[in-house]
This record gives structure tokens, sequence and C-alpha cells, in this order.
């Protein structure tokens, strides 16, 4: 835990240490939420982080990507999005703000708030980060038009939830990404993991563990493939390349054995 901490506790030119201004035990508590939603994050969610640190570019503000739900007019496009950590979390909940573009009651369509009751009159200082994040996924599939941010989209909401479902697709097309943002870190779990493991403190001894268990199973596999190539190959060839190599060691032994009478 303490690793993740002194990581922002450094300035350096590639990270936004915007956290600054958060209390020691805001940071902890911020730092743990993050370990956690690295390991494992709500379904639907993914934690946008740095790609050489592994780690968000902040304590202060969270960055993520939601994929759209299916059966929504958001389904098959990636919504960015950041929480906003107070100085006084947990006690106060975090501000959320969509940073891609949305058509959705509950989200302003100038600055991107996000209206939601777990951020504001719900909340408790037991609410996770991660919880956070899975509520307002399920704000896209259920929104809440009595507490609209975008009027118009509220009132047809309401009204023509066909006309609603049109513009919201139409909007989630043109601004929404059609492919995920880490992508490219989910399709090499293992090696993203083991960094962000040592990153955020883990045991060193079990990045090398995992190294070693790698390296068996790639040598097992290495030998699955040679004997199933042993077992394709026909006996009678392999008896025979076998025999071709002990007569061959044979006769160079005979052979220096001659020479050695000679002399």
């Amino acid at each position: 835990m303490s690793s993740i901490t002194q990581s922002y506790s450094r300035s350096t030119s590639t990270l936004t240490n915007t956290c600054e201004n958060l209390p020691p035990r805001t940071m902890a508590r911020v730092a743990r939420e993050v370990r956690d939603l690295i390991k494992k994050a709500p379904e639907g969610t993914r934690l946008i982080v740095d790609p050489e640190t592994g780690l968000p570019h902040s304590l202060g503000e969270i960055n993520a990507e939601i994929e759209g739900p299916v059966g929504t007019p958001y389904a098959s496009r990636y919504f960015q999005l950041k929480l906003v950590i107070p100085g006084d979390f947990p006690n106060f909940p975090p501000r959320g703000f969509f940073l891609t573009k949305i058509y959705h009651p509950n989200v302003d369509m100038s600055s991107g708030a996000i209206c939601v009751n777990t951020l504001k009159r719900d909340w408790n200082s037991d609410v996770s980060l991660g919880h956070v994040l899975n509520v307002i996924r399920c704000l896209m599939i259920v929104p809440f038009p009595e507490s609209s941010l975008n009027d118009e989209a509220g009132k047809l909401f309401m009204e023509s939830y066909d006309e609603y479902a049109r513009r919201a697709k139409l909007m989630a097309k043109v601004h929404g990404r059609p492919t995920s943002c880490v992508a490219d870190k989910l399709s090499h779990p293992s090696s993203a993991k083991s960094s962000k493991e040592n990153e955020i403190g883990y045991d060193i001894k079990v990045s090398r563990s995992n190294k070693k268990s790698a390296s068996t199973s790639s040598s097992s596999a290495v030998l699955k493939q040679s004997n199933s190539a042993d077992r394709n190959c026909d006996g009678n060839t392999v008896s025979a390349t076998l025999t071709k190599k002990v007569n061959s060691k044979t006769g160079e032994k005979k052979s220096k054995k001659k020479s050695l009478r000679r002399l």
C-alpha cells in the first residue's frame, strides 16, 4: 500500500499530481480502492491507467471506461468518465463526469456532470468507487428522468422512448468509441497483472514464482508438442533415427580408439 501512495508523492513530468491536496488518510483509502479496481473492476467497466506505470494518472481524478450495456441505445460503444475525489472523501462523495458526450436524462450535455442519488443524498462512507461505477452503468440502463440534468432527454424518455433512443443512439455512434481504449492491455492480462502488482507493492517473490510457473508451463508445452509430434511420426522412423544417432556416436568412438593405437 505504501508504494502506490509514494509513487504519487513524487513529482514527475508524466503524471498529473492533482492529488497533492488530498490528506494522507484520503490518499490511503483511494489507493486501496484503486488496487481493488485494478484487480477486479465491476462488470462492463475498466479503470484507465497510465501505460508506463500501470496506475491511474492521479489519485485525485479516477478515469474509467464503461461499455454501453446491451439492450440500450449505448450498446456496442465505449464511454469514458472520471470521478473527482474531494479532500474530505469518503465523508463526502466524489463528483462524476462523463468525458464522452452522451445523450442521457441524468447527464449534463455541456459539462458531462452525472446526477445520481448515490453521489448525493444516498452517499455514505462505506460506498466504494467500484460500486459508484456500477451504479453509473446501471443508470445507463434505467435513467431517472425525475432528477434530470438534460430536460429534453428526460421529457423524450417519458413521452416517446423511441425518439429518445434514436437520438441517444445517434450521439453514441458519433462520440462513443467503437473499441475499448484498454483493449490492448486486456489482451495480455498476465504481463499487465504482474507489472501492476509490482507497482502496488505486492511481494516480489510472488512475481518470481509466477515467472517460474510461466517458464514451467512453457517448457511443458514444448514437451507436449514434441510428444505429440513423436506420436504423429511412424514408430519405425523414430527408432531408425535413434539407431542412426547411436551408431554414429559409436563409430566416432571407434575411430578415436584406432587413431590412439596408431600413435
